[in-house]
């Protein structure tokens, strides 16, 4: 009995890490926007799950700060203001510039030759409409620099700054010249990895992200995006091509 019970709980577990994985993924590429509430019988409808790995999954997120809990409403995608995103941005700054900083003694071969066939692909992106790949591909190239600094605890805290601003989505608004400022950026990166020029990778790495603050702030101040309850327009259009 000991065994079976053992068994459930980590059955339990499993499902809420995977249904904490879905619906992040879901509010990250904006199925789900901010200020949308989530309930529970609705998710464990849809995920084919009982309630309780919904709920745990429900509370891991609000760790992260993608949910909050509302008085009498329940989990809600968290929403920010102006003032919550360039903080958000200024924490990735910091810390990505600094893995960045990091990767450029650690960096392996393999790594290099990823980040480089990345930018290929990223260049071939540009001019077209496929936004999901665009947000993917960048995704990937921060990602393989994470991973070449070789830092698992500064790989989690990256990961809860990034997501939330993508619930935003500034790519949606970048132009063809700014998407090609960003291969720049990804190009000037893998040349000082390459160098093993760690102030210059940490210097470029927050270059980049402060650039990408200025789009989404841009855009916040122009009135293009409420950033605390509707879904940036481009989303929609995008979706629709």
């Amino acid at each position: 009995m000991v065994a079976i019970f053992e068994g459930q709980a980590s059955l339990a577990r499993t499902a809420s890490a995977a249904a904490a994985d879905l619906i992040r993924e879901a509010i990250v590429d904006g199925r789900v926007l901010p200020g949308q509430r989530l309930k529970e019988e609705e998710l464990a409808q849809q995920l084919g799950i009982s309630r309780t790995p919904i709920r745990e999954a429900l509370l891991v997120l609000q760790t992260e700060g993608l949910l909050e809990a509302t008085p009498n409403r329940g989990a809600t995608v968290r929403s920010y203001d102006r003032a919550d995103l360039e903080e958000m941005y200024d924490l990735r700054a910091l810390l990505e510039s600094h893995a960045a900083r990091r990767a450029a003694s650690r960096v392996t071969a393999d790594q290099l030759e990823a980040l480089r066939a990345s930018c290929d692909r990223f260049a071939a992106l540009i001019g077209g409409d496929d936004l999901q790949a665009i947000v993917g591909e960048n995704g990937f190239f921060h990602e393989t620099i994470l991973a070449a600094a070789e830092s698992p605890r500064l790989t989690t805290m990256v990961r809860q700054v990034v997501a939330l601003p993508l619930v935003y989505k500034s790519y949606v608004w970048y132009s063809a010249d700014q998407l090609m400022a960003s291969q720049r950026y990804h190009l000037e990166l893998v040349e000082a990895l390459a160098r093993g020029d760690g102030q210059r990778a940490e210097s470029v790495m927050r270059e980049h992200v402060f650039e990408a603050r200025g789009v989404l702030v841009q855009h916040i101040d122009a009135g293009g995006l409420d950033a605390s309850h509707a879904q940036p327009e481009g989303v929609a259009k995008a979706r629709r091509r």
